[in-house]
């Protein structure tokens, strides 16, 4: 029987990481403070704004859907933000703070006009973090989180839900819907019928064809193959070499001590923040997943 404290676990988000640049994928998953023997994450204005957003809407599937909007989602989304406000957020101003929660508060009254699934029934994986056996031979792990899952009466189905609020749309090379299908698939025993981006910036939610489960599996079990390797190796390169890349720099700079130090967050993370031009917050919006 396979050790799930042994195996390598993949999500969405390190397979990402994996792909755009090896080294990014170390740092952020992999590489722990020798000190404080905790892993770091960098902590910055479209994280914190996708945090804070995310966790109001999620935080409605636990509600019947007579309460889920009892209380204002703006007065949740103000008593939320305070837990990154300021440097916490990785904010160093007061005009970008104001931009991103302004940006906040009308996603969520978007949301509050036009509720769409929101009002029906939903439902919830019982697991904190929902995971499964990728593979029981490689001793791979695929888990994550998935936003709503939306129930579908007529035939007893769920519609997979992801809340996006970046502002460009996912792009169709994207492995998150392949992943979140799988997940749920193998992690409660309803058939998944839909999957929909809801693009919260515009109120846009927008049907997906669901992926082939088969292919998904062969798709993602390769790329997990390769990311158990590269930790067997412990060979993690930047593919621009040793000036780095987008992904990677800044935790270079973590590392070597040029970011500053705000606290440890609910996972017992290092977290780190820097100044960031608008133009570089604006590149991270469009590549994380938020």
């Amino acid at each position: 029987m396979p050790d799930k404290y042994t195996a390598v676990w993949v999500s969405h988000t390190s397979i990402s990481d994996f792909l755009q640049c090896p080294r990014a994928y170390y740092l952020k998953n992999v590489y722990k403070d020798p000190k404080t023997r905790h892993k770091i994450q960098l902590m910055s204005p479209p994280l914190a704004l996708g945090q804070v957003v995310h966790g109001v809407l999620e935080s409605l599937s636990i509600l019947p859907g007579s309460e889920r909007f009892k209380e204002s989602l703006i007065t949740k989304f103000e008593r939320n933000w305070q837990a990154v406000t300021g440097k916490k957020g990785g904010f160093f101003d007061e005009q970008t703070e104001a931009e991103y929660k302004e940006r906040g508060r009308v996603m969520l009254q978007k949301v509050m006009d036009n509720p769409g699934p929101l009002t029906d029934l939903a439902v919830k994986i019982k697991e904190d973090l929902p995971h499964y056996w990728l593979s029981e031979e490689d001793n791979i792990i695929l888990c994550g989180k998935i936003d709503w899952l939306e129930y579908l009466q007529a035939d007893d189905s769920v519609n997979i839900i992801d809340f996006k609020t970046s502002k460009n749309e996912e792009n169709e090379s994207s492995l998150q819907l392949p992943i979140y299908h799988l997940l749920v698939h193998n992690c409660q025993h309803r058939k998944v019928s839909q999957a929909s981006y809801w693009y919260l910036e515009t109120g846009k939610i927008v049907e997906k064809p669901l992926p082939d489960l088969k292919s998904a599996h062969e798709q993602i079990l390769k790329i997990a193959k390769e990311m158990k390797l590269a930790r067997q190796l412990e060979r993690f390169k930047c593919p621009h070499g040793e000036a780095g890349c987008f992904a990677c720099r800044p935790f270079e700079k973590i590392i070597r001590g040029e970011a500053e130090f705000v606290g440890e967050n609910d996972y017992h993370q290092d977290i780190y923040v820097m100044e960031r031009s608008k133009k570089d917050l604006s590149k991270e919006e469009n590549s994380e997943l938020i």
